[in-house]
């Protein structure tokens, strides 16, 4: 199964709401009217778009609407998938071309964390890369232990420290082994407490910090993990971990069919943080790169 046909079905109850809402209004009118454009931003803040994000899409609509001529409200939802994917384009690529290249994921607990690196770490080790994992969330002796089970399963090394360790001690070890045994990727795992913990937050920072250090001239992505389901309160999560760690982007989880995927427009267009991966399922090739015209299709496209 593709991208397209897991990101529709990852979408499928926010494509249901939004489709039935939109094209019962578009039927309503004879003409594209500013009537049509107000109820039209109305429908897509109940998708979950936040409501300054839709504000701006509607505009880039009358834009259009005006710039094409056009007239018949049909042509709405073509316009409206056309808009959102041009809104999602640039940045989805992971910039990792130095050795080694650096990944620190991190995101509140439960959201896919330790997952996610380790489908990560699948991905990188399939395309021959060397990979080192470093088990920084000493927080919870779980996370170690599943991060060693998935640093089998991928074929790639692990520094871990006892839990309750110090999490920067563990990343500074990480990059010792990763650059003793010329690594081409290293993926640290963080703690996931609450995103309203200052002690975390400092905790982010000391790793930076580590990470600056050891190797300054390195490529670093810091990937945010989200729990698709959990709409706008994604959106304070990007806010809280961006000021505290500076999210490069964002890796969406759980698009099973509960998502609430109108979230994704807000985080890209409000907080400008572009969305890498997707997981759309519990398999090692669930994670897939994000792709903006399939997922603004997913939303809003007729079924392919």
């Amino acid at each position: 199964m593709g991208f397209f046909s897991k990101i529709g079905e990852g979408l499928k109850k926010t494509r249901d709401s939004l489709l039935q809402s939109m094209n019962t209004m578009l039927h309503s009118f004879t003409r594209i009217d500013e009537e049509l454009f107000e109820e039209l931003e109305e429908i897509l803040i109940m998708g979950d778009v936040g409501a300054t994000t839709a504000g701006r899409i509607c505009e880039e609509l009358r834009r259009k609407v005006k710039e094409r001529g056009e007239t018949d409200p049909g042509r709405i939802q073509g316009l409206l998938e056309e808009t959102v994917a041009e809104l999602l384009r640039g940045g989805q690529e992971l910039e990792l071309h130095t050795k080694p290249a650096v990944i620190l994921v991190i995101g509140v607990n439960g959201v896919g964390k330790t997952t996610t690196i380790g489908k990560l770490a699948a991905r990188f080790g399939a395309e021959g890369k060397k990979v080192v994992l470093g088990a920084a969330d000493t927080f919870r002796a779980a996370a170690i232990e599943q991060l060693e089970i998935w640093a089998e399963r991928a074929g790639a090394d692990i520094v871990k420290h006892t839990q309750g360790s110090d999490p920067a001690a563990v990343v500074f070890d990480t990059l010792s082994a990763a650059k003793a045994r010329d690594a081409d990727v290293v993926i640290c795992d963080t703690a996931g407490r609450l995103h309203n913990k200052k002690n975390l937050m400092d905790e982010l920072g000391k790793i930076g910090r580590v990470i600056d250090r050891e190797v300054p001239d390195a490529d670093k992505e810091i990937l945010l993990v989200l729990d698709a389901t959990t709409g706008q309160n994604a959106v304070n999560q990007v806010r809280e971990f961006r000021n505290a760690a500076g999210i490069t982007g964002i890796v969406l989880t759980k698009l099973d069919g509960t998502a609430r995927g109108g979230v994704v427009l807000t985080i890209r267009e409000e907080l400008d943080v572009p969305v890498k991966f997707i997981g759309v399922g519990e398999g090692v090739d669930d994670l897939m790169p994000f792709d903006p015209d399939d997922f603004a299709h997913g939303l809003f496209g007729d079924a392919r």
